[in-house]
């Protein structure tokens, strides 16, 4: 069993994003835009503002209301839009209930989309056209292909059909020709479907979801889940008892996680040359 380390490969990637940031000649800038006081918010946005800082990127959190009609958070990224110093935009999902997402974040300028979340930035991905990858995917595939993970013809089960991860992750699996299954909260006997998965990528968000039973020999495991119990993070797999079934898997803390931070950092960048 080989642990697939997001914790080194991300510092590598956050080395090489602030090396070239200090080649640019201004500052690259993210703009974050938190709308409430939800707890889990509010440490992301820090997580990632201290991401940027540490890589020489520039950011601003925009804090608002979460009474905030949505017309005035539309009218901030507008502002945003045309502001040239701003060159990557982010709003903190998810938002409170009587706001619509999709509709606020296709207000946001595909080219300073970091969070890849734009109908036209998931339409290019869906269409095997450039654009920005939202940043979980995006840092899972880091991981596969540092490891060298040949994804032809196998057997891939995503658990999880958000816009954020799974529908995206799934659409990068199957341009590696790998073929893919979606299951979701809706999925009858999924312990039959994992039985067969050659690579199983959940994003469940429930500890200990994944078992020993439902993992066959010599599987690769990536636990894109995140939970909190008594205190510690810990995955949707039941790691102690997967892990020695598997030829590769990712820990959490310190697998998918600290790629996404990683990957969200290229992106700016990557919005920062679109401009």
């Amino acid at each position: 069993m080989y642990i697939l380390d997001g914790k080194e490969l991300a510092k590598h990637i956050r080395t090489q994003v602030k090396l070239e940031a200090q080649t640019l000649p201004t500052p690259a800038k993210l703009l974050v835009i938190l709308v409430g006081k939800d707890p889990a918010s509010q440490i992301y946005v820090a997580s990632k503002e201290k991401a940027c800082k540490d890589a020489g990127i520039q950011t601003d959190t925009i804090i608002l209301d979460e009474n905030i009609p949505q017309k005035d958070i539309i009218m901030r990224i507008q502002e945003a839009n045309e502001d040239p110093k701003i060159h990557g935009i982010l709003v903190q999902l998810p938002l409170p209930k009587h706001l619509e997402e999709q509709v606020i974040i296709n207000h946001i300028a595909p080219s300073k989309d970091v969070d890849g979340l734009t109908c036209v930035n998931q339409g290019r991905l869906l269409s095997n056209q450039k654009g920005i990858i939202p940043a979980t995917p995006k840092g899972v595939m880091h991981l596969i292909d540092t490891y060298h993970l040949d994804l032809t013809g196998k057997n891939v089960v995503v658990i999880g059909r958000s816009n954020l991860v799974g529908k995206p992750l799934a659409i990068l699996l199957m341009q590696r020709n790998a073929t893919v299954t979606m299951a979701h909260s809706k999925t009858i006997n999924l312990a039959s479907i994992l039985i067969n998965a050659d690579l199983i990528c959940s994003a469940v968000g429930k500890p200990n979801f994944i078992t020993a039973e439902m993992i066959k020999p010599g599987a690769v495991v990536i636990d894109i889940g995140i939970s909190r119990v008594f205190g510690k993070v810990v995955g949707d797999v039941d790691y102690e008892a997967v892990a020695p079934l598997c030829s590769y898997i990712t820990p959490v803390p310190g697998g998918v996680g600290p790629m996404t931070i990683a990957s969200l950092l290229e992106n700016v960048l990557e919005c920062y040359k679109l401009i």
